[in-house]
């Protein structure tokens, strides 16, 4: 499969699971209260339509903007989005919605630093493993840099924002890229091993953590508190049944399903589509980050197959966390499901990945044609 198939079939996906989310976003923003008073402009369903459309104007801006001349500007970038991420926490300028410190803004206008931070620091990885391709086995040039500080010292920032979220996957997404660049694995494992650690004590420091942990255990127990959402998702799951109720039919939406329209979405997805609905969602993402691998891997530069992969990464672990979470197979961490949950800053920034994967595959020669790119991942950093 040639890198021209792989592209279309990446936005054959994406434009299914974006048109998806406008049709979800209508058939549950519109169950929340308060709704039905606003404008349709200031409502979830036409903020969907308005950032979604921006992100599809970016997303075509980025196509046909050459990448390499990211690596120009790439430790600008990264301090700039080091500065909006240590913003989070200044008084007056960082928002804390729920508990959480993710947004910085003025007035009503705000934006999630973290959004950003998962393109620019795969930007920042793949030019340094570009730039130092025999140094990636070393520990002091190959991880200690890169990984701990370049990389790490951003992922810290995301975690104390309590969004452990975006931060559990961005370090998916950080470990698939230090793997692939040629960092030895026992390293890798090593700080998997601390990254677990840390958040393990991060969740018994925090009796509301632990609360959740608990009801991710036993949903039916916690049905009316911590639980209360896992719990409503699966029974929205076991009304949809095999092909779902249909479209707008599903009732949980109402009250019963908190964030219906965010982030647990896929929840609704199951009772009004069925289980055929919620596969197909799965099976979209799988075929995203398949032919992104495989764009990666056929693709002749260094740096465009390492951003490549790293961009993939970044769409599909928050995806596969999310469905995770919403089917109970991991405790609740509020993460969106990209292209498809209600939002501002994640919908444009996610769509714009898709703009430099296309990138990518426009500016770069292909070296590699029909190759199975699950072959041997290593191999997007071999000349």
């Amino acid at each position: 499969m040639s890198p021209r198939i792989n592209i279309i079939c990446i936005w054959i996906c994406f434009i299914l699971l974006l048109v998806l989310g406008v049709i979800m976003v209508a058939s549950t923003g519109t169950c929340v209260p308060g709704q039905e008073k606003l404008e349709w402009s200031s409502t979830f369903l036409g903020k969907q339509c308005k950032y979604g459309m921006g992100g599809l104007v970016l997303a075509l801006m980025l196509s046909r903007f050459d990448y390499h001349k990211l690596r120009r500007f790439v430790y600008v970038f990264w301090g700039i989005c080091v500065v909006l991420l240590i913003c989070c926490y200044l008084p007056g300028i960082g928002k804390n919605i729920n508990g959480e410190s993710r947004w910085v803004g003025l007035g009503p206008l705000t934006f999630q630093p973290s959004e950003l931070a998962k393109i620019v620091l795969m930007i920042t990885l793949a030019h340094w493993y570009t730039t130092r391709r025999e140094s990636a086995g070393t520990f002091w040039m190959g991880f200690v840099i890169p990984a701990a500080g370049l990389f790490g010292f951003p992922l810290l920032l995301i975690l104390g924002e309590k969004d452990m979220g975006t931060a559990a996957a961005l370090a998916v997404s950080g470990f698939c890229v230090l793997y692939t660049a040629g960092v030895r694995a026992w390293l890798i494992l090593l700080s998997a091993l601390l990254a677990s650690i840390l958040l393990y004590l991060m969740m018994t420091s925090s009796p509301n953590r632990m609360l959740r942990i608990e009801a991710w255990f036993d949903p039916r127990s916690f049905s009316q508190g911590a639980g209360r959402q896992q719990w409503i998702a699966i029974l929205a799951f076991a009304r949809g049944g095999l092909c779902g109720v249909g479209l707008g039919d599903g009732i949980e939406k109402y009250g019963n399903l908190p964030y219906a329209h965010t982030d647990f979405i896929f929840a609704e997805i199951g009772e009004e589509w069925g289980f055929l609905g919620a596969a197909g969602v799965v099976a979209l993402f799988s075929l995203l980050v398949y032919n992104g691998i495989a764009l990666a891997v056929q693709t002749q530069d260094t740096f465009g197959r390492i951003l490549a992969l790293g961009l993939s990464c970044t769409i599909f672990w928050p995806a596969m966390l999310n469905i995770l979470v919403v089917t109970a197979l991991l405790p609740n961490t509020g993460l969106p499901l990209p292209f498809i949950s209600s939002g501002g800053t994640n919908l444009v920034f996610t769509i714009a990945s898709i703009g430099l994967i296309t990138s990518i595959q426009r500016h770069t020669p292909v070296i590699r044609q029909n190759y199975w790119p699950l072959r041997r991942l290593k191999d997007i950093t071999k000349p």
